[in-house]
């Protein structure tokens, strides 16, 4: 794929042809002062950067400790500035204009890997975001009509059936006591299906790196992707009579930005993302993006091997404090567990290139990080989604994410074979990707949680494995219908390339 790489997964892998799959469709009905609240809510300052010289750094040093004197005078000498430190697991976060302050830095003693983050000077001038919003109509508003019990847009939902949770809300909607956050592109608190499952505590803006907890700092700009609040409400949505439902529709959602205004997600802002949730109790945090620059970071490069050390530290540190790492597995119909992949994207932010890769050894963060869940997307007819990577021991779980309508056409009255989830501005509207796949194991994961609340990470991802449907491959791959295989299935019913452990169970999570 060598279109313009969006950096959180939304489906924009979808073939030719089927772009209008890649569009948002809004639905309407919201009262204006209810807009026109959330547009305010949404002009909360970012962090600006440096100046437009600067780049930012990693500096890797031994956990447990703050920087060393000897290593804060170091850092100085090599003309970079101390943003803040996480010394909990020896990252601290610099800016500097020089352009040798890494290779400079990594000799002193004390430091273990030092990286930028960036390939571009701060502030990034790249652009994203493609796909223009499609209202729907009011007559399509109207042919959602709910059964009783359930919310109005419920009907266009067939995500939920797809995994049981409508059958598990019969018995469970999970506890207010869990928590969910979205380390994403910023969630709208004020939205009426969110706000009130909504944790200001673990809410936060992390796109400098370091936390932001001014009101509202949280949100997206009005300009900035709506991704992180469609992922939020495919999450804990309240069951309120009011828009849609989340698979987990009880439980506490929180919003941790760390995309900034051009729609990048650097190590920095990740890694505070993770320090965040780990410090303020979240039970499962949502990963629904890849770090920039690089789509895959290879070990054997210096700065992206520091990267991927921050990065690492940070995921590790969150499960050790008791959250379930979540994370999309990306949405180029890449096999993970290939030989080599060509990236055509790296580095996103400045003048990418061509480059062959090995997977094993150049990984996809925080997808392929250690302990972290990887879930793949499907579409309506319970198959692989077009767009969906893959891998055999690279994904651990299959859940809705969406599809061309075309491909993977839902059972009436849902129309869409893409995910409804939560708009800006208190508007609904549907979206595909991997993105949209992870938060619905994040919600079961939830639902796991509630149910035995005393459970670790470790025990949470084994019920979430051993609760999954057992998935066959599909042989042949050929979704498109054109004759020609689009994918290879590895492995057995029980767990291989495109399913993983099989299809997250909604139901099995509240009842066993």
């Amino acid at each position: 794929m060598t279109a313009p790489h969006p950096r959180h997964r939304r489906a924009l892998a979808i073939p030719a042809g089927m772009a209008v799959a890649a569009s948002l469709a809004l639905l309407p009905g919201v009262p204006a002062s209810a807009a026109e609240a959330s547009e305010a809510a949404q002009a909360a300052p970012s962090v600006s950067a440096d100046s437009a010289s600067s780049l930012s750094y990693v500096v890797n040093v031994r956990p447990g400790h703050g920087p060393s004197a000897h290593v804060k005078r170091a850092i100085a000498k090599a003309g970079g500035t101390i943003v803040t430190s996480y010394d909990q697991i020896g990252v601290i976060v610099v800016h500097s204009a020089d352009p040798d302050f890494a290779k400079s830095v990594r000799k002193a003693r004390g430091v273990q890997s030092a990286g930028a983050t960036r390939t571009a000077p701060l502030p990034s001038a790249a652009t994203t975001d493609t796909g223009a919003p499609k209202v729907l109509s009011d007559k399509e508003m109207a042919a959602a009509e709910a059964a009783e019990g359930q919310d109005p847009l419920q009907p266009l939902q067939w995500d939920l059936p797809a995994i049981k949770a409508d059958k598990a809300h019969e018995k469970s909607l999970g506890s207010s006591k869990v928590t969910v956050a979205v380390i994403d592109t910023g969630v709208d608190d004020t939205h009426p299906d969110i706000a009130p499952n909504f944790d200001r505590d673990a809410s936060v803006n992390c796109v400098s790196g370091k936390p932001d907890t001014t009101d509202g700092a949280w949100r997206p700009g009005a300009a900035e992707s709506p991704h992180g609040t469609h992922v939020a409400g495919e999450i804990a949505a309240a069951k309120n009579g009011v828009g849609m439902t989340g698979v987990a529709p009880g439980v506490k959602v929180s919003g941790i930005k760390v995309s900034n205004p051009d729609g990048f997600f650097y190590t920095e802002a990740v890694v505070c993302g993770f320090m965040w949730a780990a410090d303020h109790d979240v039970e499962v945090t949502n990963n629904s993006y890849y770090t920039d620059p690089w789509y895959f970071n290879c070990k054997d490069d210096p700065d992206q091997k520091a990267l991927l050390e921050a990065v690492t530290r940070a995921s590790r540190y969150a499960e050790r404090k008791g959250a379930v790492n979540v994370a999309a597995a990306g949405n180029e119909n890449y096999d993970l567990a290939a030989d080599e992949i060509t990236d055509p994207v790296s580095p996103n932010d400045s003048t990418p290139s061509d480059r062959v890769i090995d997977p094993s050894e150049c990984l996809d963060m925080p997808t392929q990080l250690p302990g972290v869940v990887t879930v793949a997307s499907t579409g309506a007819k319970d198959l692989k989604s077009s767009f969906s990577n893959h891998g055999l021991g690279v994904i651990d779980i299959a859940a809705p994410g969406g599809d061309s309508t075309a491909y993977q056409t839902p059972e009436p009255p849902a129309t869409s074979g893409l995910i409804l989830g939560t708009m800006p501005g208190g508007k609904w509207g549907y979206m595909a990707g991997t993105s949209m796949a992870s938060p619905h194991v994040a919600g079961v994961a939830a639902l796991i949680k509630s149910t035995h609340p005393y459970a670790s990470p470790a025990m949470v991802k084994a019920l979430l494995y051993a609760q999954a449907d057992a998935t066959p491959c599909t042989k042949p791959y050929d979704i498109d219908g054109d004759g020609k295989v689009d994918a290879v299935c590895e492995g057995s019913k029980n767990r291989n390339g495109f399913y993983g452990w099989g299809m997250a169970d909604a139901l099995d999570a509240v009842t066993w």
